[in-house]
């Protein structure tokens, strides 16, 4: 099944990666992917992707390329519905989005109805291609906003956001009922984000102020007391690791550096996760060269947070 994703324009990278929790890419473009969907009930995880589409074909962004393109198509609806264009920055395109709406409402059999619409034909041009789908389904824009970290009942400053923990969770291609862990689970955002996906997810802090915290905030939920260098878990008993290594100070009280930090984890984060899957590391500086021989890297993402901080998500897979 074809599905065409329209997606946050936020980040050049991160968005397609989450597309991996999916299926696989066969077409992208700045802020669109088409994809080989192989498991179209984890599209509604999606936090970096503003909709999915039935994918109805693509052709040249030209006005009469498209009218063209729509009239090859022969599309009906037995629904009210309407037509909208989205146009990505830098596109190039010779009508306006509202003259394009007319075209593809033109070449539609159906009534159209753009107050109370029952479905959406909708259109994404992005660089010089128009992308053409039906709408299967919208992500909802407050739905993460609604349960903000300083809302919680334990708040510490420095947390990520609930759309970007949800993104690297998803990364990680857990699923219902797969095991994750986060071994620097700090006020237990990570796991609060993977549980209400149905993922069984554990944390870990050695901080013992923190892991009493994420047990007020994830209550119900697995919290260990416990060092990132020496976790009490079995070999190859997760599916998926991910977590935020701390900055700054807060180095110190886990190891001499982050350098020595990383090397303990990183040994920790491979035995206990199961080979072919993955661990996303978010890190305050790149990590130059594999911390493990049984680690491959599939992605290495920077991610500006403000002037004095930018993140580095890595994406690693272990080898099996």
């Amino acid at each position: 099944m074809e599905i065409l994703l329209e997606l946050a324009g936020d980040h050049p990278d991160l968005p397609f990666l989450e597309l991996d929790l999916i299926g696989s890419i066969r077409e992208r473009a700045p802020q669109v992917a088409v994809v080989d969907c192989r498991f179209p009930e984890e599209i509604q995880r999606l936090a970096l992707t503003h909709a999915a589409m039935e994918f109805l074909g693509s052709c040249p962004a030209g006005r009469a390329d498209i009218a063209t393109f729509l009239e090859g198509l022969s599309l009906s609806s037995g629904k009210p519905f309407s037509c909208r264009v989205h146009r990505v920055p830098g596109t190039a395109m010779d009508a306006a989005s509202a003259e394009l709406e007319r075209i593809i409402g033109s070449k539609i059999k159906g009534r159209v109805d753009l107050s109370h619409p029952e479905e959406e034909f909708r259109a994404v041009v992005s660089g010089s291609r128009c992308y053409l789908g039906r709408v299967i389904w919208r992500g909802d824009p407050g739905r993460f906003s609604r349960r903000r970290p300083g809302d919680r009942p334990f708040f510490h400053p420095g947390v990520m956001m609930p759309r970007m923990v949800r993104a690297l969770v998803n990364i990680s291609c857990a699923r219902r009922g797969e095991r994750l862990l986060d071994p620097f689970c700090g006020t237990g955002g990570m796991v609060l984000e993977a549980s209400l996906v149905g993922i069984r997810a554990v944390g870990s802090d050695r901080d013992p102020f923190m892991a009493r915290g994420s047990r007020r905030n994830v209550p119900g939920e697995d919290i260990v007391l416990a060092e990132a260098g020496a976790l009490p878990f079995t070999s190859s008993s997760f599916d998926a690791v991910v977590t935020d290594l701390p900055y700054g100070q807060s180095v110190s009280i886990y190891a001499s550096g982050l350098g020595d930090l990383i090397s303990r984890s990183m040994k920790e984060v491979v035995r206990v996760l199961k080979p072919g899957r993955r661990a996303v590391i978010v890190c305050n500086r790149a990590i130059c060269g594999l911390p493990a021989d049984d680690l491959e890297l599939v992605a290495s993402c920077p991610q500006r947070v403000h002037r004095s901080l930018t993140r580095y998500i890595h994406v690693f897979e272990r080898k099996g």
